[in-house]
Protein backbone atom coordinates (compact mmCIF):
# COMPACT_ATOMS: atom_id res chain seq x y z
CA UNK A 1 0.00 0.00 0.00
CA UNK A 2 1.42 3.33 -0.77
CA UNK A 3 1.60 5.92 1.60
CA UNK A 4 -0.84 8.46 -0.43
CA UNK A 5 -3.26 5.66 -0.32
CA UNK A 6 -2.31 4.43 3.42
CA UNK A 7 -3.00 8.05 4.55
CA UNK A 8 -6.82 8.45 2.51
CA UNK A 9 -7.43 4.96 4.37
CA UNK A 10 -6.12 6.36 8.20
CA UNK A 11 -8.27 9.60 7.24
CA UNK A 12 -12.01 7.72 6.45
CA UNK A 13 -11.00 4.78 9.42
CA UNK A 14 -10.52 7.95 11.65
CA UNK A 15 -13.43 9.62 10.73
CA UNK A 16 -15.74 6.49 10.75
CA UNK A 17 -15.13 5.98 14.31
CA UNK A 18 -15.93 9.76 15.35
CA UNK A 19 -19.91 9.88 16.09
CA UNK A 20 -20.07 12.66 13.67
CA UNK A 21 -23.12 14.52 12.15
CA UNK A 22 -22.87 14.61 8.49
CA UNK A 23 -22.36 18.23 8.31
CA UNK A 24 -19.05 17.83 10.65
CA UNK A 25 -17.94 14.79 8.55
CA UNK A 26 -18.34 17.19 5.25
CA UNK A 27 -16.53 19.53 6.84
CA UNK A 28 -13.54 18.14 7.91
CA UNK A 29 -13.28 15.69 4.62
CA UNK A 30 -13.22 18.93 2.70
CA UNK A 31 -10.67 20.36 5.48
CA UNK A 32 -8.61 16.85 4.88
CA UNK A 33 -8.79 17.45 1.19
CA UNK A 34 -7.84 21.39 1.49
CA UNK A 35 -4.74 20.57 3.90
CA UNK A 36 -3.45 17.71 2.01
CA UNK A 37 -2.75 20.18 -0.87
CA UNK A 38 -2.36 24.12 0.49
CA UNK A 39 -1.60 22.90 4.39
CA UNK A 40 -4.30 24.97 5.91
CA UNK A 41 -4.09 23.08 9.33
CA UNK A 42 -0.38 24.46 9.25
CA UNK A 43 -1.80 27.98 8.38
CA UNK A 44 -4.38 28.27 10.91
CA UNK A 45 -1.76 27.31 13.66
CA UNK A 46 -0.02 30.40 12.61
CA UNK A 47 -3.39 32.37 12.69
CA UNK A 48 -3.75 30.72 16.58
CA UNK A 49 0.03 31.79 17.41
CA UNK A 50 -0.89 35.08 16.59
CA UNK A 51 -3.51 35.79 18.19
CA UNK A 52 -2.57 34.69 21.09
CA UNK A 53 0.88 36.99 21.08
CA UNK A 54 -1.75 39.94 20.28
CA UNK A 55 -3.55 39.19 22.97
CA UNK A 56 -0.74 39.26 25.04
CA UNK A 57 0.03 42.45 23.90
CA UNK A 58 -2.86 43.59 25.95
CA UNK A 59 -1.88 45.12 29.05
CA UNK A 60 -3.51 42.85 31.96
CA UNK A 61 -6.21 44.06 34.14
CA UNK A 62 -5.94 44.58 37.54
CA UNK A 63 -7.87 41.60 38.58
CA UNK A 64 -5.86 39.59 36.47
CA UNK A 65 -2.44 41.25 37.70
CA UNK A 66 -2.81 41.22 41.06
CA UNK A 67 -5.54 38.03 41.38
CA UNK A 68 -7.94 40.20 43.40
CA UNK A 69 -11.26 38.96 44.54
CA UNK A 70 -13.20 42.42 43.84
CA UNK A 71 -13.60 42.57 40.30
CA UNK A 72 -11.69 46.47 38.76
CA UNK A 73 -13.61 47.50 35.53
CA UNK A 74 -10.20 48.20 33.01
CA UNK A 75 -11.50 50.03 30.22
CA UNK A 76 -9.51 48.14 27.08
CA UNK A 77 -11.10 50.11 24.44
CA UNK A 78 -8.33 52.86 25.51
CA UNK A 79 -5.90 50.57 24.35
CA UNK A 80 -7.47 50.44 20.52
CA UNK A 81 -7.21 53.75 19.39
CA UNK A 82 -3.91 53.01 17.85
CA UNK A 83 -5.47 50.07 16.06
CA UNK A 84 -8.57 51.97 15.58
CA UNK A 85 -6.30 55.39 13.82
CA UNK A 86 -4.65 52.86 11.75
CA UNK A 87 -7.89 50.98 10.72
CA UNK A 88 -9.33 54.77 9.55
CA UNK A 89 -5.86 55.59 7.41
CA UNK A 90 -6.65 52.27 5.75
CA UNK A 91 -9.93 53.25 4.63
CA UNK A 92 -9.03 57.05 3.78
CA UNK A 93 -5.90 55.90 1.83
CA UNK A 94 -8.72 53.15 -0.07
CA UNK A 95 -11.30 55.61 -0.46
CA UNK A 96 -8.65 58.25 -1.58
CA UNK A 97 -7.07 56.23 -4.24
CA UNK A 98 -10.43 55.74 -5.89
CA UNK A 99 -11.10 58.89 -6.01
CA UNK A 100 -7.81 59.95 -7.67
CA UNK A 101 -9.50 58.17 -10.47
CA UNK A 102 -11.57 60.97 -10.87
CA UNK A 103 -9.80 64.20 -10.04
CA UNK A 104 -7.81 66.55 -11.64
CA UNK A 105 -4.60 68.95 -9.42
CA UNK A 106 -5.71 71.85 -12.35
CA UNK A 107 -6.42 75.27 -11.33
CA UNK A 108 -6.98 76.05 -15.20
CA UNK A 109 -10.19 78.08 -15.60
CA UNK A 110 -9.50 79.87 -12.35
CA UNK A 111 -10.24 83.32 -13.94
CA UNK A 112 -13.05 85.93 -13.82
CA UNK A 113 -15.03 84.08 -11.71
CA UNK A 114 -14.93 80.72 -13.28
CA UNK A 115 -14.47 77.41 -11.90
CA UNK A 116 -11.61 75.56 -11.91
CA UNK A 117 -11.03 72.31 -13.45
CA UNK A 118 -10.31 70.87 -10.04
CA UNK A 119 -13.47 72.35 -8.33
CA UNK A 120 -15.45 70.83 -11.40
CA UNK A 121 -14.61 67.60 -10.85
CA UNK A 122 -15.17 67.65 -7.59
CA UNK A 123 -18.47 68.62 -8.53
CA UNK A 124 -18.75 66.15 -10.80
CA UNK A 125 -17.92 63.45 -8.35
CA UNK A 126 -20.30 64.96 -5.47
CA UNK A 127 -23.41 64.78 -8.10
CA UNK A 128 -22.68 62.87 -11.11
CA UNK A 129 -20.70 60.18 -10.03
CA UNK A 130 -22.43 56.60 -9.03
CA UNK A 131 -21.62 56.51 -5.61
CA UNK A 132 -19.48 59.61 -5.65
CA UNK A 133 -20.96 61.52 -2.95
CA UNK A 134 -20.80 58.34 -0.99
CA UNK A 135 -17.01 57.94 -1.80
CA UNK A 136 -16.13 61.59 -0.66
CA UNK A 137 -17.65 61.30 2.45
CA UNK A 138 -16.20 58.36 3.72
CA UNK A 139 -13.28 59.59 2.61
CA UNK A 140 -13.48 62.74 4.67
CA UNK A 141 -15.08 61.09 7.75
CA UNK A 142 -12.50 58.28 7.96
CA UNK A 143 -9.71 61.38 7.53
CA UNK A 144 -11.98 63.23 10.57
CA UNK A 145 -12.26 59.88 13.03
CA UNK A 146 -8.17 59.19 11.86
CA UNK A 147 -7.57 62.73 13.20
CA UNK A 148 -9.58 62.49 16.50
CA UNK A 149 -8.23 58.38 17.42
CA UNK A 150 -4.48 59.68 16.53
CA UNK A 151 -5.18 62.96 19.23
CA UNK A 152 -7.07 60.77 22.18
CA UNK A 153 -4.84 58.16 21.47
CA UNK A 154 -1.95 60.52 22.47
CA UNK A 155 -3.36 61.91 25.05
CA UNK A 156 -3.86 57.96 26.52
CA UNK A 157 -0.38 57.58 25.91
CA UNK A 158 0.47 60.90 28.26
CA UNK A 159 -2.11 60.02 31.21
CA UNK A 160 -0.96 56.50 31.80
CA UNK A 161 2.75 57.47 31.64
CA UNK A 162 3.26 54.69 28.69
CA UNK A 163 5.83 57.82 27.01
CA UNK A 164 7.98 56.77 30.08
CA UNK A 165 11.23 54.91 29.52
CA UNK A 166 11.89 52.96 27.51
CA UNK A 167 9.13 54.08 24.95
CA UNK A 168 10.16 57.59 24.62
CA UNK A 169 11.53 56.49 21.07
CA UNK A 170 7.85 55.52 20.06
CA UNK A 171 6.43 58.47 22.15
CA UNK A 172 8.64 60.97 19.75
CA UNK A 173 7.73 59.04 16.68
CA UNK A 174 3.80 59.61 17.42
CA UNK A 175 4.28 63.51 17.97
CA UNK A 176 5.73 63.53 14.15
CA UNK A 177 2.59 60.85 12.54
CA UNK A 178 0.29 63.46 14.60
CA UNK A 179 2.27 66.49 13.16
CA UNK A 180 2.18 64.83 9.62
CA UNK A 181 -2.13 63.29 10.08
CA UNK A 182 -2.31 67.39 10.16
CA UNK A 183 -0.20 68.50 7.17
CA UNK A 184 -2.37 65.61 5.98
CA UNK A 185 -5.43 67.44 6.93
CA UNK A 186 -4.39 70.33 5.87
CA UNK A 187 -3.24 69.30 2.31
CA UNK A 188 -6.22 67.84 1.62
CA UNK A 189 -8.09 70.81 2.40
CA UNK A 190 -7.05 72.48 -0.34
CA UNK A 191 -7.33 69.84 -3.10
CA UNK A 192 -11.22 71.25 -3.96
CA UNK A 193 -9.68 74.61 -4.48
CA UNK A 194 -12.64 76.38 -3.99
CA UNK A 195 -13.50 80.00 -1.60
CA UNK A 196 -12.47 77.76 1.40
CA UNK A 197 -9.49 76.13 0.22
CA UNK A 198 -8.28 79.46 -1.19
CA UNK A 199 -7.98 81.53 2.03
CA UNK A 200 -6.95 78.21 3.95
CA UNK A 201 -4.01 78.29 1.45
CA UNK A 202 -3.27 82.03 2.01
CA UNK A 203 -3.31 81.71 5.49
CA UNK A 204 -0.83 78.77 4.83
CA UNK A 205 0.99 81.13 2.89
CA UNK A 206 0.97 84.01 5.59
CA UNK A 207 1.93 81.58 8.08
CA UNK A 208 5.00 80.79 6.34
CA UNK A 209 6.15 83.98 5.85
CA UNK A 210 5.82 84.39 9.40
CA UNK A 211 8.92 82.38 10.54
CA UNK A 212 12.41 83.86 10.78
CA UNK A 213 14.54 83.49 8.18
CA UNK A 214 13.56 80.77 6.08
CA UNK A 215 9.68 82.04 6.00
CA UNK A 216 10.14 83.32 2.11
CA UNK A 217 12.34 79.67 1.07
CA UNK A 218 9.70 77.82 2.85
CA UNK A 219 6.42 79.80 1.29
CA UNK A 220 8.09 79.30 -2.36
CA UNK A 221 9.14 75.45 -1.38
CA UNK A 222 5.37 74.76 -0.80
CA UNK A 223 3.06 77.27 -2.12
CA UNK A 224 5.02 77.92 -4.82
CA UNK A 225 5.56 81.51 -3.92
CA UNK A 226 4.03 84.33 -1.95
CA UNK A 227 0.61 84.03 -3.21
CA UNK A 228 -1.65 81.27 -4.68
CA UNK A 229 -1.41 79.62 -8.07
CA UNK A 230 -1.45 76.72 -10.07
CA UNK A 231 1.83 75.63 -8.79
CA UNK A 232 -0.10 75.86 -4.98
CA UNK A 233 -2.34 73.01 -6.28
CA UNK A 234 0.06 70.62 -7.60
CA UNK A 235 2.31 71.15 -4.39
CA UNK A 236 -0.63 69.97 -2.66
CA UNK A 237 -1.71 66.98 -4.64
CA UNK A 238 2.30 66.18 -4.86
CA UNK A 239 2.45 66.36 -1.21
CA UNK A 240 -1.03 64.67 -0.25
CA UNK A 241 -1.14 61.73 -2.77
CA UNK A 242 2.47 60.88 -3.51
CA UNK A 243 4.80 61.97 -0.31
CA UNK A 244 2.77 62.03 2.84
CA UNK A 245 1.26 58.72 2.12
CA UNK A 246 4.34 56.75 1.89
CA UNK A 247 6.66 58.52 4.77
CA UNK A 248 2.95 57.94 7.04
CA UNK A 249 2.67 54.28 6.13
CA UNK A 250 6.77 53.80 6.81
CA UNK A 251 6.46 55.77 10.15
CA UNK A 252 3.15 53.92 11.31
CA UNK A 253 5.29 50.48 10.71
CA UNK A 254 8.22 51.41 12.62
CA UNK A 255 5.23 52.59 15.17
CA UNK A 256 3.47 49.54 15.22
CA UNK A 257 6.64 47.51 14.99
CA UNK A 258 7.90 49.11 18.26
CA UNK A 259 5.01 48.15 20.33
CA UNK A 260 4.93 44.70 19.36
CA UNK A 261 8.95 44.31 20.57
CA UNK A 262 8.12 46.46 23.97
CA UNK A 263 4.43 45.16 24.28
CA UNK A 264 1.72 47.98 25.99
CA UNK A 265 2.55 49.78 28.79
CA UNK A 266 0.89 49.58 31.62
CA UNK A 267 -0.32 52.34 33.95
CA UNK A 268 1.96 54.02 35.67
Amino acid sequence: MSLQKKDDYDHKAWLKEKDLTPVETTFLTALIWLDKRFRIVDYLELLETLYYRVNLQMPKSHTEQYDLDNKFWYWYPLYTLGFFSTLAYVVAAISGALLGFYYTPSAVGGAAGEATAAYDQIAFIMTDLQFGFMLRSIHRWSAQVMTAAVFLHMLRVYFTGAYKEPRELNWLLGIVLISLTMVFGYTGYLLPWDQLAFWAGQIGVEMSLSIPLVGEWVAQLIFGGFSLGPSTLIRMYILHVFLLPFVVTSLIAIHIGIVWVQGIAEPH
